[in-house]
């Protein structure tokens, strides 16, 4: 079989074909890595690049992510035995006093599909959660997400937290009412104003 077929199923949302095409792929000798990165990244990488010219809408984003996590799923024993490194750790949430979540999935979701260990901490996240998180993770970066004006100072709050534990890791700040000025302000180190543009800066942060 050809591993443009998994690429096809991702962008079809064939999560019940998914998982036996990469049993296919991995019977038939592919190797893990071809899997992963063609089959499964570059399919989510091509819908990003549609999504940032306005050919995608977030729907498709979030359908494509949760059909790539069912084929992760069924890759990652094979992706063990090769010891396949994850591309960098990741620890996300929603900062304290926030409850908002969709957003910050999808991010993850995107994170995860593009070869990224992923540590979400779900909704109203303290700074010392954040914190606890990323030392125990040896993450590379912690993505904070605030949909209300109110819990966006909780971000600057987070960072100072995580620079007073002396932690090195990157950080990244995101949702509606934040502003590339605003992630400036308060010493984050990057901004994105959606899930594919999250997935380019996580990148480029964790290549340094």
């Amino acid at each position: 079989m050809k591993v443009q077929e998994i690429f096809d199923a991702v962008l079809a949302y064939k999560m019940d074909r998914l998982p036996g095409l990469i049993r296919q792929a991995l019977d038939e000798g592919v190797p893990v890595e071809q899997v992963l990165q063609e089959g499964l990244i570059a399919p989510l990488d091509d819908l990003g690049q549609r999504f940032s010219r306005g050919e995608a809408f977030v729907p498709e984003l979030l359908m494509a992510a949760r059909t790539v996590k069912v084929g992760l799923e069924e890759l990652r024993p094979a992706l063990a035995r090769a010891e396949a490194q994850p591309m960098g750790t990741v620890v996300i949430g929603t900062v304290q006093g926030d409850l908002h979540d969709i957003g910050k999935n999808l991010v993850a979701m995107m994170l995860e599909g593009a070869g990224f260990r992923v540590v979400n901490l779900g909704v109203d996240v303290k700074p010392e959660a954040f914190v606890q998180a990323a030392r125990e993770n040896a993450a590379q970066v912690v993505c904070m997400s605030a949909l209300l004006t109110t819990t966006m100072p909780n971000m600057e709050r987070t960072i100072q937290a995580l620079r007073e534990a002396g932690l090195t890791c990157r950080t990244m700040v995101g949702g509606a009412p934040v502003t590339p000025k605003f992630a400036s302000e308060i010493g984050a180190d990057g901004y994105s104003d959606d899930a594919p543009g999250a997935v380019q800066l996580a990148r480029r942060l964790v290549a340094g």
